[in-house]
């Protein structure tokens, strides 16, 4: 038996969605590191949050083409799977150089997404046909974004930058752990607020007056409003500039984004004022 999905009317391919928001996560990767690296300083750290953004909309529109196979019930567990693996692309893209990083964690994330993918559904046998691509797709995004949060809250994707914090001894520069992005569990927040923000689109616009481009408005809103409590944590690792900086940005994108949905909400509802209501069957 094979299923097939169309785009609704007026919506954009899944593919071209995932390509800019995974293109346009990396170039915002790139830009973050690599100015604070030219400059000295932490000043673009708000880049991060950003590529957390674009992937975000990116994963809501891919929970959004596996829930069409009828799985509504599955997609928590496959979604904080799916951040789980990202979180061990993550860490290993760490090790490497900040220009070679973004790169070699899409190429780690999509390995393990497709182990996943393969052992789902071919050994459990769940036979679902976007299951494998799906999980590939969860895993780069649920990566994408755990990185570009970790760049907003220190400045930078490093492993060194993620596991210790720099304090004062006598005077001296002293490497401590505990404060770190990854020794308080910041990185668990970060995934937490990540997950959350790429289920919650699709979930939030179910119904009969579904419509695609309020869904990944809700996405970006989302996105931005998760960059705001990150923006504030990050007040113990960067500049207040720098803290300012990723506020200001925060809280403007997620303004604009939240009056951008509630239009087109008004806009759905709208179209539904004659509606009747939906009869369903009775009984016991």
């Amino acid at each position: 038996m094979t299923v097939k999905i169309e785009v609704k009317e007026g919506g954009t391919p899944h593919n071209t969605i995932m390509w800019a928001g995974l293109l346009a996560s990396l170039v915002c990767l790139y830009l973050g590191a690599g100015l604070n690296l030219a400059f000295n300083a932490y000043t673009f750290s708000f880049f991060g949050g950003l590529a957390a953004v674009c992937a975000i909309v990116w994963g809501s529109n891919t929970i959004k083409t596996l829930c069409s196979y009828g799985i509504g019930t599955g997609v928590p567990s496959t979604g904080y799977t799916s951040f789980g693996a990202g979180v061990i692309a993550m860490l290993l893209a760490s090790r490497v150089s900040w220009y070679l990083a973004p790169i070699v964690l899409v190429i780690v994330a999509a390995i393990i997404g497709l182990i996943l993918g393969y052992l789902a559904n071919n050994v459990i046998m769940m036979k679902i046909p976007v299951l494998i691509k799906s999980t590939v797709e969860l895993v780069m995004v649920g990566a994408l974004v755990l990185m570009g949060l970790a760049l907003m809250t220190t400045s930078s994707y490093s492993l060194l930058s993620m596991v210790s914090t720099q304090t004062s001894l006598l005077g001296l520069p002293v490497a401590g752990h505990a404060g770190s992005f990854i020794g308080i569990a910041i990185i668990a927040v970060a995934f937490i607020l990540g997950m959350i923000a790429v289920q919650h689109p699709f979930n939030a616009t179910l119904g009969p007056s579904w419509q695609q481009d309020r869904m990944l408005m809700l996405a970006a809103e989302v996105g931005f409003l998760t960059m705001i409590p990150v923006a504030f944590m990050s007040i113990a690792y960067l500049s207040p500039l720098a803290v300012i900086v990723s506020i200001v940005v925060s809280v403007g994108g997620w303004f604009y984004t939240y009056n951008q949905f509630l239009c087109l909400s008004k806009r759905d509802a709208a179209a539904w004022l004659d509606a009747k209501p939906i009869r369903e069957p009775e009984g016991h």
